[in-house]
């Protein structure tokens, strides 16, 4: 039966569309991963960055910014003093914000070193951005799964968008499935929402259609480890779009033997790059 008459479906559709748009409206953000315009990797040498005030540095798991007279940055909308401030430490994967003028200024920790990532709302690639091509929904690539936790979480290295960089996580589970016949299963990570899951993954049509680095599926495991696997819902990752990114690349495991023709494509801005 077709997608497109079969009314079950058609509601699904709608709620495809109404969610594809949110999150689209999400990546536009004024200051989101689009707005990034440079990104530092701070040493122990004191060094001014291009798109912020200041001097930065970063040594015993600190990092440290000097002010000169006149020049502002704000945390939580208080001005920083001129002269030294110290930030952090900070978590791995985690950070903060500062502001100067329309600049949201990132201070973030990644694969164990600290960075600075500007973000401005008149960046070209956010200024530019037409939206991301997408497949139609097609119920066919929304499965049910089953999440089987691991005796105790591993401790899993994957690799990053950018060299030089390696991310650890914290495995939980798998949750394993089936999908154009075939038993396969998708090492699944912590998600950001509490008890939810994430999964990296590349498929046959990573390169192709798709991104070829990574693609990204958000899930939550019912009590009796039941999933659905809806991968319309499969979304890029910032790394999709710009090289400023330190996205993690999936596990050897999640790299599927099928094709996935569901969820969100190569993005227009990267599309003579494949």
């Amino acid at each position: 039966m077709s997608l497109h008459t079969d009314t079950a479906f058609e509601a699904v559709d709608a709620d495809w569309q109404e969610w594809h748009a949110a999150h689209e409206r999400l990546r536009a953000h004024t200051h989101g991963f689009l707005a990034v315009t440079h990104l530092h990797w701070l040493g122990s040498e004191p060094a001014a960055l291009e798109g912020t005030p200041g001097t930065w540095s970063a040594a015993n798991d600190v990092v440290t910014v000097v002010l000169e007279p006149g020049e502002v940055l704000e945390l939580e909308q208080q001005p920083l003093p001129a002269g030294e401030t110290v930030i952090g430490p900070i978590a791995e994967r985690g950070g903060l914000n500062l502001t100067s003028g329309d600049t949201v200024i990132e201070v973030a920790k990644r694969g164990g070193e600290y960075i600075v990532r500007p973000r401005n709302p008149d960046n070209a690639l956010l200024r530019e951005y037409q939206g991301t091509p997408a497949y139609s929904p097609d119920a066919a690539y929304a499965v049910r799964g089953t999440y089987v936790p691991f005796e105790s979480p591993r401790p899993t290295t994957v690799g990053a968008a950018v060299e030089g960089i390696q991310h650890v996580y914290e495995a939980p589970g798998e949750i394993r499935f089936k999908l154009a016949g075939q038993e396969l299963a998708l090492t699944a990570f912590n998600g950001h929402a509490p008890g939810s899951l994430s999964v990296l993954f590349t498929d046959q049509t990573s390169g192709r259609t798709t991104y070829a680095a990574n693609r990204s599926l958000s899930v939550v495991p019912a009590a009796d480890g039941s999933v659905e696997l809806d991968f319309n819902r499969a979304v890029n990752l910032p790394c999709a779009y710009t090289d400023l990114a330190t996205c993690p690349l999936p596990p050897a495991e999640n790299r599927l033997p099928v094709a996935i023709e569901a969820g969100e494509k190569i993005p227009y801005e990267r599309q003579d790059q494949q």
